[in-house]
């Protein structure tokens, strides 16, 4: 589907400007990011809290690629650091949607 696409550009587009300010603030030599997202449907059978242990839930997958000369360090720091940009926090967070639905009269 069309929005979901756009959501996984988005997530990979704010990943990826998170991951390049922040190692240019640290002055590391990251030359680029690279990142692949796709989408699934899964089953949650190792869900602890679920009422139904077959349902199925979201799951986005992220494969990101650092370039440059980055030491182990700062890549495990990078790989934190991806976890932290304001979308990946907002999706991580099983955000509720409340809908507040309005008539006009023409």
């Amino acid at each position: 589907p069309r929005g979901l696409e756009l959501l996984l550009a988005e997530l990979g587009a704010c990943t990826s400007m998170t991951l390049i300010m922040y190692a240019r603030r640290k002055g590391w030599p990251l030359d680029g990011v690279t990142i692949e997202l796709s989408h699934d449907r899964v089953y949650t059978d190792d869900c602890e809290n679920c009422d139904d242990l077959k349902a199925l839930v979201d799951r986005i997958e992220r494969r990101i690629q650092l370039h440059g000369p980055l030491n182990d360090e700062q890549r495990q720091r990078l790989g934190y650091i991806a976890t932290r940009c304001p979308l990946d926090k907002t999706l991580s967070s099983a955000p509720r949607i409340v809908d507040h639905v309005s008539t006009t009269e023409e």
